[in-house]
């Protein structure tokens, strides 16, 4: 039981990394907060919240794999390396396309 709080205390401390070091993230953060706040004013059917929580943890989580792996490749090769770059570039497109398909999924919970 102790490891298994232990890790709680893990996780956290993951986040408040994740939250302290990368910009992108906290941007994140600040846009589910307003983007939760309008579905609260629009009074949101529980469907939608479900959909909506789904959408932020999916960009979130996103942005913390993007992190992680990262700074795994910057570890393993501090210099510019073009494979390191591949990998770098391609997590950052994975974070994009989440976030565009996140955003026009949200636009539909909004309007249709």
């Amino acid at each position: 039981m102790r490891n298994f709080l232990r890790s709680f205390g893990w996780a956290t401390n993951g986040l408040r990394i994740v939250w302290r070091e990368e910009r992108n993230f906290r941007v994140d953060v600040v846009v589910a907060v307003v983007v939760a706040i309008a579905a609260y004013l629009r009074d949101f059917a529980p469907w939608q919240w479900i959909i909506l929580v789904i959408l932020i943890g999916w960009v979130l989580m996103g942005e913390i794999v993007n992190t992680a792996i990262e700074d795994i490749c910057d570890k393993i090769e501090p210099q510019r390396d073009p494979v390191i770059g591949k990998i770098k570039d391609a997590m950052a497109g994975y974070v994009l396309v989440s976030a565009i398909s996140a955003a026009i999924a949200g636009v539909m919970l909004f309007f249709f």
